[in-house]
């Protein structure tokens, strides 16, 4: 094993690294968002936000997102959608994720026990309000494992923008692969890379699951 070409390119290595962090970042923060909106959408009380919701689900997570990515980035510019890879990156991951976080949410808001909201309600609240100040706080706590392990795929997902051409740590490591035939070395320095994030990451959501615990 070439240790001394490892600790050359080390530093480029790093370099997307950081880049890697910024589109798991940008991408759970959009997947988040898109979750709690579909989650809405699947427990609204309207039929046409539940189908919409339903339909979001089913095509997200019926179709490879390497294939969302690839129309989303070529594809889109035929119907008036130009990106640049990380964009396009973050949209097609983030709108992925957000789908397999829908479920995760309403499950977890499912799961509170119906006398709760009922209790609500008796007590005059409003069905916005037992939602908010009744349901969430509970169901939150429910979510953040399950949201973790969501998280874990989707900074692991984050390889798949190496075929869009964003410069993170897969494609960096088929790069220097072009140039130093060290397929090797280079894949196992950028898997340490990922799994040093995705530990990071790890320890982050245990704690707060452990303050959601306790409080």
């Amino acid at each position: 094993m070439d240790f001394e070409l490892m600790l050359k390119v080390y530093p480029f290595f790093l370099e997307a690294a950081w880049l890697t962090i910024l589109l798991s970042v940008l991408t759970a923060i959009l997947g988040l968002t898109c979750g709690a909106l579909g989650a809405a959408a699947r427990l609204s009380r309207f039929r046409t936000l539940r189908f919409i919701g339903a339909a979001y689900v089913s095509v997200i997570r019926g179709t490879p997102a390497l294939i969302q990515l690839f129309i989303l980035y070529f594809g889109g510019p035929q119907i008036g959608i130009q990106l640049d890879a990380f964009e396009a990156g973050v949209i097609g991951l983030g709108v992925n994720a957000g789908a397999y976080m829908t479920e995760t949410i309403r499950g977890a808001i499912i799961a509170i026990d119906k006398g709760q909201r009922e209790a609500a309600r008796t007590l005059g609240l409003s069905q916005w309000q037992a939602m908010y100040k009744v349901i969430l706080p509970q169901s939150a706590r429910l979510m953040i494992r399950p949201l973790g392990v969501n998280i874990n795929a989707l900074i692991k997902a984050t390889a798949l923008v190496a075929a869009i051409s964003v410069v993170e740590l897969t494609y960096t490591a088929q790069r220097y692969i072009g140039s130093t035939y060290k397929p090797f070395e280079m894949f196992l320095l950028a898997g340490i890379l990922y799994m040093i994030i995705i530990y990071v990451a790890g320890r982050g959501i245990a704690w707060l699951d452990r303050k959601a615990q306790i409080t």
